[in-house]
């Protein structure tokens, strides 16, 4: 009998191609370590992404085309998760306690962005992540209430930094917690954008390895203040599928594109309505318009989620439906698109720069 061998086991390995990073666990450099003992294979494999919700699928596929080989009497599958920081735009300082900024955006508002925002920070939370929300909407924050928090205030320890406001393990910033609900902001842009960078720079961020910033609608001055001053690691753009939303989102997309911001990929909202009576399916928004326009961009479509009165509800009542209904089909795909989104992050460019030490020249 042939003594088995790690590239038996390597080419096992590569047979299975990730739905998420979309190449095999070998070229993706996701297999750190095979042992053979005898006829018992411990594969140790280490994602740059998260995957708590995913290894029993992943260590079940990985086991049986293992366990095909000749020799092959036990199977040991071993997953680790290592999230680091990755490239932002040149020249702009990282956020201290940040490893990476996804930018949520839409081109016209309406499209249930705030609402994406937040269930796909509760399934990065929930797929293992340390993750943040900062609402970066500062005429219409949204987040304070779907997160169940508009009574709160953050704390202050020093008198000019704040503590980030914490439920469902995310912490969160907004100036929502800094005003009256429906106080209305009457602000010009400068000082809108002034307010944006002191709520992102000033909150005391505890080793975030995701911050989700919820964008308002457009192309205006918060976005522009977001391309030049802030380490945006990736955008992923919200449209629904009727034609003027469609051509809002391509604004928005270009925008990044032009700023050198990468476009992680594209999520179609409120693709197709359920009737809760009958079940009948209707798309009354159209049909199919988010994944021709990612096709034509040539970003990623990310996923589609359905117009649910349920998704509506939990956000306004405060328990958004990733954490309402965590095994729930709607739940499940906002875990899909998570996972595309980080995948898809952690396939860039490493961010190197904190490695390097600073050279100071000093004159005696």
């Amino acid at each position: 009998m042939t003594e088995l061998s790690k590239p038996q086991v390597e080419t096992a390995l590569s047979e299975y191609i990730d739905p998420y990073l979309q190449k095999d666990l070998v070229s993706a450099n996701v297999v750190k370590d095979i042992q053979i003992d005898g006829g018992n294979v411990t594969v140790n494999l280490k994602f740059g992404f998260p995957t708590k919700g995913y290894n029993e699928a992943i260590s079940k596929q990985l086991n049986l085309k293992i366990a095909a080989l000749d020799g092959v009497k036990d199977v040991t599958i071993q997953i680790d998760n290592q999230i680091v920081s990755h490239a932002a735009q040149k020249g702009v300082s990282p956020i201290k306690g940040v490893k990476n900024i996804i930018a949520i955006a839409s081109g016209k508002g309406g499209v249930g962005k705030s609402t994406t925002a937040v269930n796909l920070a509760l399934a990065l939370s929930a797929e293992g992540a340390t993750v943040g929300i900062l609402d970066a909407d500062i005429y219409g924050p949204s987040q304070p209430r779907m997160l169940g928090l508009s009574k709160q205030q953050p704390e202050s320890s020093d008198g000019t930094s704040l503590e980030p406001v914490v439920n469902y393990d995310i912490q969160s910033m907004s100036i929502g917690y800094l005003v009256e609900e429906d106080n209305p902001m009457i602000w010009r842009g400068p000082m809108v954008t002034q307010a944006l960078e002191q709520l992102l720079k000033d909150t005391l961020w505890r080793e975030i390895d995701y911050l989700v910033i919820d964008l308002p609608p457009g192309t205006g001055d918060t976005q522009l203040t977001l391309a030049q001053k802030i380490p945006v690691s990736g955008a992923v753009i919200i449209t629904t599928p009727q034609d003027i939303a469609l051509l809002d989102a391509r604004k928005g997309l270009k925008m990044f594109e032009k700023v050198n911001v990468p476009v992680l990929g594209v999520v179609e909202n409120m693709s197709i309505h359920i009737c809760s009576k009958c079940g009948h399916e209707e798309p009354i928004f159209g049909q199919g318009g988010g994944l021709r326009m990612a096709e034509e961009t040539k970003v990623d479509f990310l996923g589609s989620l359905p117009l649910d009165i349920s998704i509506r509800k939990n956000a306004d009542d405060g328990n958004p439906t990733v954490v309402a209904d965590p095994d729930g089909r709607i739940a499940q795909i906002y875990h899909e698109i998570a996972r595309r989104v980080s995948a898809k992050l952690s396939l860039q460019a490493k961010d190197y720069s904190t490695k390097f030490p600073t050279i100071k020249v000093v004159n005696n």
